[in-house]
């Protein structure tokens, strides 16, 4: 019995990935914020009890990236479709319900699943990370649906034209695949020791959460992305 409790929160997470998709299909963008929110604790909090009960299992992984597939792989391409369909830009380009222009926006789909499929295989990310993680890339989707939906600081209309997204799914695509080595938000016990990256990077996003708000998302995972770069780059450091 035990060893199904985090293979139970797990499936919360697929639960809330299917709700998610239902919300943004219907334009209902705070409630699939909420879905995806809970998801995000859900996908967080299945390997923190797999490893506080000591029961780890092939089946948990495997069912661990089938449910991020729909929530941090399917989501966030509905979520970018979803975007440039409604840019007055795309309306000529329907065809039988369907928007041409705003198809490749499911790339990052594509390369949510390779990246999936590449950890699982993986053996260097145990710890942290080598390229961009799925739910990071919804992370920051998710605040471009929000921007829109809130018209964010007059931003609404340019966080969803074509020629702002085509270039931002070619980046996170390719971030999702690249060898670049990121740091994961899992804290190692309770002290600052081996934990003050994630600690400091926390206190930073709940403050830009606090005068930011829904800005907070998008921002939050740039500076992260721009962190690792900076890391990589000049301080030549490696995955331990």
């Amino acid at each position: 019995m035990k060893k199904n409790i985090p293979n139970a929160i797990t499936l919360v997470n697929l639960f809330c990935g299917c709700c998610a998709l239902v919300c943004v299909f219907n334009e209902m963008f705070v409630p699939a914020f909420w879905f995806l929110f809970v998801g995000g604790l859900a996908d967080y909090a299945d390997g923190f009890v797999a490893r506080s009960l000591s029961v780890h299992s092939v089946l948990g992984k495997e069912l661990d990236s089938l449910a991020d597939m729909v929530s941090f792989g399917v989501v966030p391409g509905v979520i970018l479709y979803t975007l440039i369909s409604n840019h007055p830009i795309a309306e000529d380009y329907v065809f039988e319900n369907i928007n041409l222009l705003a198809l490749p926006a499911f790339s990052v789909t594509l390369f949510s699943c390779v990246r999936l499929a590449k950890f699982n295989l993986d053996t260097r990310q145990t710890e942290d990370f080598i390229g961009l993680n799925t739910p990071s890339v919804t992370m920051f989707v998710t605040g471009l649906m929000l921007i829109y939906h809130f018209d964010s600081f007059g931003m609404g209309e340019m966080v969803h034209h074509p020629y702002i997204l085509y270039p931002t799914i070619l980046i996170l695509s390719y971030l999702l695949i690249a060898e670049l080595p990121m740091f994961s938000m899992k804290f190692k016990g309770i002290k600052w020791s081996g934990n003050k990256r994630r600690i400091v990077f926390m206190i930073i996003g709940l403050l830009a959460v606090i005068f930011l708000r829904e800005v907070a998302f998008s921002l939050m995972i740039g500076l992260y992305i721009l962190f690792a770069l900076f890391e990589n780059i000049f301080l030549d450091k490696n995955i331990k």
